[in-house]
């Protein structure tokens, strides 16, 4: 019988070739052969199929569109212990596989990364500084998530009704009832939206999303919110 992956990395794709480009081999090359990869696809259109089939990982069609469902689906079907919930435009540290079994060896429940911008603007650096910090309140999906899988059957995955700021609340949700630990590594987010939107209105849209959402604001209104306000690169 096949040993098990330590680590199977989650992947949420939609029309990601550009960006899986990039990370699959980075992936790859620092991470183990040991780490499994499931790129859970919400109906993409462009080519990122054949790279997934290119670089041999696996490829999850799935029956819902959306972050949150996609990575929920993504960990149903993965193998491994520890699962960790990545975004397509991001890149962690080189160390990532080391970092995230040294973390939950110590005894965390979960963890994130701080975060760091592939855009070298005043705003985003102080922007990605805060991340360091560990409060629930501006924890977001692009630092990474991970967690045992005993944890994450234990308190459950995303909000199956939630399509924004399902990443905020999941780790508002861990991060009160588990050990999480920020770790001194950084995720490398890519900063296309606000090169798209410009850095203060963007920042200005998401801190509105933000406000709404934790003054009870519908999934509606928010995503509304999010398609009139923001151009996204992937809808161009």
């Amino acid at each position: 019988m096949a040993k098990p992956p330590q680590i199977s990395i989650i992947i949420p794709v939609l029309n990601e070739k550009p960006r899986l480009s990039s990370l699959l081999p980075y992936l790859r090359k620092y991470g183990s052969e040991d780490f499994e990869i499931i790129l859970a696809d919400g109906g993409s259109q462009d080519q990122s199929l054949a790279l997934a089939r290119d670089h041999k990982v696996r490829w999850l069609p799935c029956s819902r569109r959306g972050r949150g469902p996609q990575l929920n689906e993504g960990a149903q079907v993965a193998q491994g212990r520890i699962l960790f919930f990545l975004y397509a435009d991001c890149l962690p540290p080189a160390d990532y596989g080391s970092r995230i079994l040294n973390t939950l060896e110590q005894g965390f429940l979960s963890g994130s990364f701080r975060l760091r911008f592939d855009w070298n603007h005043w705003f985003l650096r102080l922007n990605a500084w805060f991340t360091r910090f560990p409060s629930p309140w501006i924890r977001f999906g692009d630092q990474g998530f991970f967690t045992t899988r005993a944890h994450w059957e234990k308190l459950g995955g995303f909000r199956a009704d939630m399509q924004v700021m399902e990443d905020q609340e999941l780790f508002g949700r861990y991060m009160k009832k588990g050990k999480h630990r920020i770790v001194p590594a950084y995720m490398t987010t890519s900063a296309r939206r606000y090169r798209a939107n410009g850095p203060l209105y963007l920042q200005f849209i998401f801190l509105k999303i933000w406000w709404r959402y934790h003054r009870g604001a519908s999934q509606e209104r928010l995503l509304e919110t999010y398609r009139h306000a923001i151009n996204d690169p992937r809808r161009s």
